[in-house]
């Protein structure tokens, strides 16, 4: 009986390579180190992250946590960092919305429509997104009246030049009792779905669509405990109102921020609609005559024929396009919006830490891309399986 040699083996030869790949990383990784350290010892300085317990000293103009000029530096940049999740989160949301409507209607039968959407696609792609940035700042929201003149949407919504004023809920004493049951609410999901998934790996076969309304009547059941042993609501609508000189009450986005999503959204929709005409584009005309001869409209052909095929397609370079609106809201530098590189940049000013600070940010623009990456690759995964 021959044996291969493990040598040979074609397995432990890629693992050998993945090993020795790490180790030359690992040792180019510490290589810099030392040298970057050397260097900075020669001209007394010392590499240390001690500076992130120290007093930060400055204010920051928006903030969705807690923050006080007498906090760290270390709590400044975890505001500055949530700041940037918080316009990545919903750039990313709204983004694809623009872009799968822009991308159908470069298709569209309708001449104005198709031009039109080849006219937004054609001109925010080839213009670039730091002037986009300034212009809806500096020329759009800037520009809007003030606060007594506001513009006035439904809603009611009102839009100023210091920002945009919109109704929003207020968190009352009770919240704090009702957070477990919301908690509650949305682990019963996750339950669900793996109980869901276990009886689906054994029996072989799909569940019902009767079986899905659990998703939606457990959490909807635990909150009703939730009213009956806590009949306070936990929220209260707070709606906008003009007080004086500003308004009271509900949520004020600033022009800073309302100006660096709304350009985030528009310039990375126009990638996002030719990524997602391709993927039309790419599934066979065939389809489209099979579901017609079927008796299908245009938008059911669209939605259950075209669409979950044109996925595969577009998954890939649509994760390319979500790691860019991450790493592209930087620029929020140009129009004053303190996100993670803004905020990074006064640290490095007041304490010199400039090799510190710039490693802190790497690590948190890498970590949100893997993570981007990973929920994105989980996703293609599923539409794969799906799609054999």
């Amino acid at each position: 009986m021959n044996i291969k040699a493990f040598w040979r083996d074609i397995r432990f030869l890629q693992l050998l390579g993945q090993v020795v790949f790490i180790l030359l990383v690992a040792l180019a990784a510490g290589y810099l180190y030392t040298n970057v350290s050397v260097n900075l010892a020669r001209q007394g300085l010392t590499v240390g992250y001690g500076f992130l317990k120290n007093p930060a000293s400055f204010g920051i103009g928006e903030s969705y946590i807690p923050y006080q000029p007498s906090d760290s530096y270390g709590h400044a940049i975890l505001v500055a960092l949530v700041n940037t999740l918080v316009v990545s989160i919903l750039g990313i949301v709204f983004t694809t919305g623009v872009g799968v409507i822009a991308g159908i209607a470069r298709l569209s039968s309708n001449w104005l429509i198709s031009r039109l959407a080849g006219a937004y696609v054609g001109v925010i792609r080839n213009t670039p997104l730091l002037i986009q940035l300034m212009f809806w700042y500096f020329g759009v929201i800037v520009q809007l009246p003030a606060v007594r003149k506001a513009i006035t949407l439904p809603g009611p919504i009102y839009l100023t030049n210091r920002g945009m004023y919109l109704p929003w809920y207020e968190a009352m004493p009770t919240f704090d009792s009702w957070r477990n049951y919301i908690w509650l609410a949305l682990a019963s999901i996750v339950i669900i779905w793996f109980i869901f998934r276990a009886i689906q790996n054994r029996s072989g076969l799909p569940i019902s669509l009767w079986w899905y309304l659990a998703y939606l009547l457990v959490p909807v059941f635990i909150l009703w405990i939730g009213i009956i042993i806590q009949p306070e609501p936990p929220l209260l609508e707070s709606i906008p109102e003009l007080a004086g000189l500003n308004f009271k009450g509900g949520l004020r986005l600033t022009p800073e921020f309302a100006a660096l999503l709304f350009g985030l959204v528009v310039y990375t929709g126009a990638f996002i609609a030719e990524i997602v005409r391709a993927g039309i584009q790419a599934i066979s005309h065939g389809q489209v005559e099979a579901a017609r001869s079927l008796g299908l409209t245009t938008g059911q052909t669209l939605r259950l024929i075209i669409f979950p095929q044109a996925l595969r397609v577009i998954i890939p370079p649509l994760t390319s396009q979500y790691l860019n609106l991450a790493k592209n809201s930087s620029l929020a530098i140009g129009i004053g919006y303190p996100d993670l590189f803004s905020i990074s940049g006064t640290v490095i000013n007041q304490t010199g830490a400039v090799i510190e600070v710039i490693v802190i940010m790497m690590l948190c623009y890498l970590s949100m891309s893997l993570f981007t990456s990973l929920l994105m690759n989980i996703y293609n995964s599923r539409v794969r399986l799906v799609e054999r």
